[in-house]
């Protein structure tokens, strides 16, 4: 009996500690005290209890924890499956599932229904009944085919409508193109006749240099035609009195050009010197992080914009006795700040002004008076102990020891200047002659005119600087290298269509993958070039032929820039770009 007791408390106990799960770190065995009926309350029986241990920390759902300790006291009823509640064998419902709330719909049946027909005791009034007489009937094969004709009749009906909004908007484009390209055709005439105006303009009000070599290379294409024509046409003595003729008129036409010449040049040493003094007055300006240009005046550009104010007003013509008296003070009180042999000229110059206009003379007796003063207070001016800012911008510096750094002579006009007033190409060994005398060789003798070339070069490099690819070749070729490959490397002439234009023709690059070089070019008309930088492959583009022509002349191009050790450097660069690619 006590065994079968113990057995039982045993069972208990395993089933208890089971539930509990006691953490680890307590005992291992556990006293019962067991009251025994049989044996009476003083009897005491020891039983062992057996206790599972959790191979995982429980996690903690509810309970208490001792602030001192850290103990933590589970709840029993968090960590305890919940009981479930004894079945009663009935089902049970909610109101809601109980009830139902009713609706009327009608709805036709899927099934034929039954309908209610006159008969005796029956009487079904027909008043909305309709008479339905059979049609023909007609066979699925017939059906079919009758819903195959309709298709027919649809697409045939759809694709007409679709084929007439195609040719409409073929119509259409096309309207657009031919508006296009009669609107193009107008541009490019205007552009032309624009250009030929323009270009007769410069030549019958010539004010620059470019201008000037217009004329003389007009002179010059005038002159070989009248000789060849002279010399087809006459023989002997008449031939050489029209040759007499024509040196005559080609003497007064040279003088006529050297009289707007010098009308040319007194416009533009004005503009030239108010130039030089606004370049002087600009303030200062630099670039940010964020792109915004910077602009700061200091004491110096601010001088430099006063004296470039009053300049502007002594050189004016048409200006009042009273306003030219209050600025013949002004810059008297200007350059008196100063004392020097120069201030003390432009005051005496200004007090006798002032006297003579006191005395009511005439202006056209004060125009030379007037001329001094202006011509001294540029004087002044361009002093850079009296102007500061103009120090930087002088061509001859104020320091004599540095005109012996960058000084060259001239052979031709056996002068010493300095380097910028020479034009050293790249293929250069030794110095030229100047700028000067390389102009009045051209005058006197060639009688060309660069301005084509230079326009080709400027719209080469603008497009160039788009790729923004780090291309630097384009900027080391000069026009005189650039006129050599248009006239004996290209012959002056587009390469597709032989336009001889050169108001139309522009280069651009053969391979647009790799950076612009003389070997990897091609000239070509402004439209020409527009299709020729859309192509992806060139080889399919083009003909066999017309290829090899391509590459002869790169050839040629390149054989002629190795002399220029610059370009040569260049040669293993582009190579490593076409290997590349």
């Amino acid at each position: 009996m006590q065994a079968d007791e113990g057995c039982k408390l045993s069972a208990s106990w395993e089933q208890e500690g089971a539930a509990l799960q006691e953490p680890p770190g307590e005992g291992l065995g556990l006293h019962e005290v067991m009251e025994d009926g049989n044996q009476g309350s003083d009897s005491f029986h020891d039983v062992a209890v057996k206790i599972e241990r959790p191979t995982f920390r429980k996690p903690f759902l509810g309970g208490f924890k001792n602030r001192v300790t850290g103990v933590e006291f589970h709840n029993a009823g968090s960590q305890t499956v919940p009981k479930k509640r004894p079945e009663k064998g009935t089902t049970l419902f909610c109101r809601e599932t109980q009830t139902a709330l009713e609706r009327n719909r009608y709805q036709q049946t899927t099934n034929p229904t039954s309908t209610q027909m006159t008969k005796r005791g029956v009487y079904v009034s027909n008043l909305t009944d309709k008479l339905i007489t059979p049609g023909k009937y007609f066979t699925a094969e017939e059906y079919h085919k009758r819903r195959l004709e309709a298709v027919i009749v649809l697409q045939k009906n759809f694709r007409r409508w679709y084929a007439r909004k195609i040719v409409e908007n073929l119509k259409e484009k096309k309207r657009l193109r031919l508006a296009w390209e009669a609107q193009e055709e107008l541009r490019k005439k205007k552009e032309k006749e624009d250009k030929l105006r323009m270009e007769q303009e410069r030549k019958l009000n010539p004010k620059t240099k470019e201008d000037f070599d217009l004329l003389y290379h007009a002179l010059e294409c005038w002159r070989q035609e009248e000789t060849e024509r002279i010399n087809r046409t006459l023989s002997g003595a008449e031939r050489k009195a029209a040759l007499c003729g024509l040196l005559e008129e080609e003497t007064e036409l040279i003088a006529s050009i050297g009289r707007h010449k010098l009308n040319a040049d007194k416009d533009n040493q004005q503009k030239a010197v108010l130039h030089f003094l606004d370049k002087c007055a600009q303030p200062k300006r630099w670039k940010a992080f964020d792109g915004k240009i910077t602009e700061m005046d200091t004491q110096y550009t601010l001088r430099a914009r006063e004296l470039l104010e009053i300049y502007r007003s002594v050189s004016m013509n048409d200006i009042p006795n009273d306003e030219r008296r209050d600025l013949l003070l002004l810059i008297r009180g200007t350059v008196k700040e100063h004392e020097c042999k120069l201030t003390e000229e432009i005051v005496q110059l200004i007090d006798r002004e002032v006297d003579l206009m006191s005395r009511e003379v005439k202006e056209c007796n004060l125009e030379g008076l007037r001329k001094r003063i202006c011509t001294l207070f540029l004087q002044f001016i361009k002093i850079p102990k009296f102007n500061p800012e103009v120090a930087k911008i002088l061509k001859v510096p104020p320091d004599p020891l540095k005109l012996y750094k960058n000084v060259h002579f001239c052979r031709s006009c056996e002068n010493y200047l300095p380097a910028t007033e020479f034009p050293i190409p790249a293929n250069s060994r030794t110095i030229g002659r100047c700028h000067l005398c390389c102009k009045l060789d051209n005058e006197a003798r060639r009688r060309e005119s660069f301005l084509k070339y230079r326009l080709i070069l400027e719209n080469l490099r603008k497009s160039e600087a788009d790729y923004q690819d780090d291309a630097r070749i384009v900027f080391l070729v000069q026009q005189q290298h650039l006129q050599y490959m248009i006239e004996n490397i290209w012959g002056c002439q587009s390469a597709l269509s032989a336009c001889s234009d050169l108001y139309d023709l522009v280069m651009v690059r053969w391979d647009k993958q790799q950076e612009w070089s003389p070997w990897n070019t091609i000239l070509l008309t402004k439209d020409e070039a527009d299709a020729h930088l859309k192509l992806h492959n060139l080889q399919e583009a083009y003909e066999a032929s017309f290829i090899h022509g391509i590459k002869h002349k790169h050839i040629r191009a390149k054989k002629y820039f190795a002399q220029i050790p610059v370009m040569a450097s260049l040669f293993h660069r582009s190579d490593k770009q076409a290997n590349a690619s």
